[in-house]
């Protein structure tokens, strides 16, 4: 009788934030749990026509992406996580009524309560955390950690220089070193 022993993860993934916020993620994925969401900020990402530089986005642009990737990244945490880093509440007589973790299906709850508004009320992080999350993210479900780090064997060699090697000498007689130099 053959045996394998299969190991995975049973302890949330901790994103420290500072000296005192920690989002926790969700040990595995399973299925297409990664896969579904990860499309999600591709598809956002195709909408921007390709555009690399940032600055050059629309604001209504740039509010998809970022919608796009705090979900995904939302949908990855455990739910205590999740509630703290993406919640929009709608808001009636300065009192919530109900919270949700997408601004869509928060503005249509308070569409249907008279007098109620939508307050977001998200962790804030700076857009280079953001980024760095999902990098991390991404690299922790994506398989990142289980590639090898040397070179394949199916890599190719390095090409042949051309030309024949030489033994030239320095025309220098003495040192040239210019570590601590200043220009006078």
């Amino acid at each position: 009788m053959a045996e394998k022993l299969f190991s995975f993860n049973t302890q949330p993934h901790v994103a420290k934030l500072g000296d005192s916020a920690e989002l926790h993620f969700i040990p595995e994925v399973f299925g297409d749990q990664f896969l579904d969401g990860y499309k999600k900020i591709q598809d956002a990402r195709e909408k921007i026509s390709g555009q690399t530089d940032l600055t050059a986005l629309s604001s209504e642009e740039l509010r998809s992406l970022y919608a796009a990737m705090r979900t995904f990244l939302a949908g990855l945490m455990t739910p205590e996580s999740a509630a703290e880093f993406l919640r929009f509440e709608v808001i009636k007589g300065g009192k919530t009524v109900a919270d949700f973790r997408s601004r869509d299906e928060a503005d249509a709850h308070a569409a249907t309560v008279t007098g109620a508004r939508v307050e977001d009320k998200s962790m804030r992080l700076p857009d280079r955390v953001l980024t760095e999350l999902l990098e991390w993210v991404t690299e922790l479900y994506g398989g990142g950690d289980s590639r090898p780090t040397g070179p394949s064997s199916g890599s190719s060699r390095a090409s042949r220089r051309a030309g024949a090697p030489s033994k030239a000498s320095s025309r220098s007689k003495g040192s040239t070193s210019t570590r601590g130099a200043s220009a006078r």
